[in-house]
């Protein structure tokens, strides 16, 4: 073997390590160069897009401003004799809701903004209570008295409101974000969208909204807390009045009797019952019984569809309309057989409209058609759009002759629309049924169109759907001089296995506050030779 000499093997080392090292070199050059030019920190890179964040702030301003209000955002304040308690509450809808507890509630639509008032009537206070009933000349000053104690809560709210939405939205932004200015921020941004919604609710303020309330709860105390249509309609001093009023009824139902008042009602009105579908319900009467009662209603009528087959078997069904309390103005609808129509006629105090003929019934003149079409099955026969049409027309040749007769009729009664629609301009309100669900509308030439809901809740049918139909009957209000309507109240009550009951006043356009009255088209009719005299309940 030849020997090599260490200084060669030195030389050799010293030209191989370079070789050797070169790429482990270049490895440790390129990483400097990368984390020389890569991002301080791993957050940054990863920091979300900004819609993102404001998402998320404007929840927690949310959040926090909503558990504000449900913590200390509330104030109880006297009302008059009651003690309330005040609360603001997020909203899509609005308005104010007025809830006396154990009767029901009261909504208005006061007002349209993402806040809702809540006033809770708590308690009635005895000695102020009392001071009313023994100084009765106070009634006249209350509706001052609660103004300014409506006034003073209201401001009170608002303060203290504000306080809890900017207290609220400004812990949870400093529990999520941790920092003081993200807090701070949060905070002012419900200060923000608080004060939006107040300068909203102001500038959509409707006091009017007290003359058309919707009453759920109790269906016997609706007549007391919705209250007496007609000075409704002619009192259009309206918000401090009416709220009056209304504090006025709510005293007398908590009285230390616990008894409901008696409800008076307006002696110069006339209050109309109107029914329609009842399908072979038997709890109808009881409902209509009832409705009678607490409404003082003088005239009952039914648009038709009584029954479901129209057989002999079923009249015995009609018998309980003797006992209702008030005369019963009905028309024959589909369902119904001209068998049926003849058992009505031999009933005490009902009155069969058909062909036209009018009949004078508690100060008010009726005229009617029945159903050309008789369908028990449910089924529509060639041409029965142009038969309804054709029966419609019938009615308003009647009513015309009546009219120039001297004797012109107050309400015209069909059992479908589109035979109801062909009396447009011929009578002042018409009143028809047959749909199932409530409409109310003005028609081209003048003449008012009222469909009734199915007050049997669509009888047996009700359990072929899904759910329930409603019970829906309706109080229409008439002044008695001129027999015009003047109000109406939209009753609804839930359908097979349910409890709600919904009360809801209306008023026509012309008898809105600041509203010209139309002046009315008909002369007070005389009773006809061959008509009966008018008849009270």
């Amino acid at each position: 073997m030849v020997r090599v000499p260490a200084a060669a093997l030195h030389a050799l080392a010293e030209v191989m390590n370079p070789i050797r090292t070169a790429p482990r070199a270049l490895t440790r050059r390129y990483r400097a160069r990368r984390d020389r030019y890569a991002p301080a920190t791993p957050e940054l890179a990863a920091r979300p897009r900004p819609w993102i964040r404001a998402g998320g702030l404007v929840a927690v301003v949310l959040l926090g401003a909503w558990l504000g209000l449900l913590v200390v955002g509330d104030v109880r304040a006297p009302v008059g004799p009651m003690d309330t308690t005040m609360t603001l509450r997020p909203s899509l809808a609005g308005g104010t809701k007025i809830n006396v507890s154990p009767l029901g509630a009261l909504r208005l639509d006061s007002h349209v903004a993402p806040v809702r008032l809540d006033v809770n009537v708590d308690q009635l206070d005895p000695n102020r209570a009392q001071a009313l009933v023994d100084h009765p000349e106070r009634l006249s000053g209350l509706q001052d008295e609660v103004a300014r104690d409506v006034e003073h809560g209201t401001l009170d709210l608002a303060v203290r409101s504000c306080v809890a939405v900017v207290t609220g939205a400004t812990a949870l932004g400093l529990a999520v974000y941790r920092r003081p200015r993200r807090a701070l921020a949060a905070g002012g941004l419900a200060l923000t969208l608080l004060v939006a919604s107040g300068g909203t609710a102001y500038a959509t303020w409707n006091p009017d909204s007290v003359l058309e309330p919707k009453f759920s709860g109790l269906l016997s105390s609706a007549p007391s807390l919705v209250g007496n249509a007609r000075s409704i309609v002619t009192e259009f001093d309206v918000y401090q009045k009416e709220l009056a009023r209304l504090v006025t009824n709510v005293t007398k139902l908590y009285d230390v009797t616990s008894t409901l008042p008696a409800y008076q009602p307006d002696p110069t009105t006339i209050r109309v019952l109107h029914v329609s579908d009842i399908h072979l319900n038997p709890a109808s009467w009881k409902i209509i019984a009832s409705l009678v009662t607490q409404y003082k209603v003088n005239v009952i009528v039914d648009s038709g569809d009584t029954m479901d087959h129209g057989t002999a078997a079923e009249n015995g069904f009609l018998d309980p309309i003797e006992d209702l309390g008030a005369p019963y103005v009905w028309v024959r609808g589909n369902h119904d057989s001209r068998g049926t129509q003849e058992y009505l006629k031999h009933l005490k105090n009902v009155h069969v409209l058909d062909d036209g003929h009018a009949r004078n019934v508690a100060g008010l003149r009726f005229a009617g058609m029945g159903d050309p079409q008789y369908t028990p099955d449910r089924s529509e026969a060639d041409g029965a759009e142009a038969s309804q049409e054709l029966a419609g027309a019938r009615l308003a040749s009647a009513l015309r002759d009546q009219s120039a007769a001297g004797t012109p009729v107050d309400v015209a009664v069909a059992h479908e629309p589109s035979a109801a629609r062909e009396v447009d301009g011929d009578v002042p309100l018409v009143l028809a049924g047959h749909l199932h669900h409530e409409d109310m509308k003005v028609m081209k030439y003048g003449t008012r169109l009222r469909v009734e809901g199915s007050t049997g809740g669509s009888g047996l049918r009700a359990v072929e759907g899904r759910y329930p139909d409603p019970i829906q009957a309706s109080i229409l209000y008439f002044d008695r001089d001129s027999r015009r309507l003047q109000a109406w109240d939209e009753i609804e009550l839930g359908g097979l296995g349910l409890t709600t009951a919904e009360v809801s006043r209306h008023l026509p356009k012309e008898n809105q506050p600041g509203a010209t009255p139309s002046p009315s088209t008909s002369s007070p009719s005389p009773t006809a030779p061959d008509s009966p005299a008018p008849s009270t309940p």
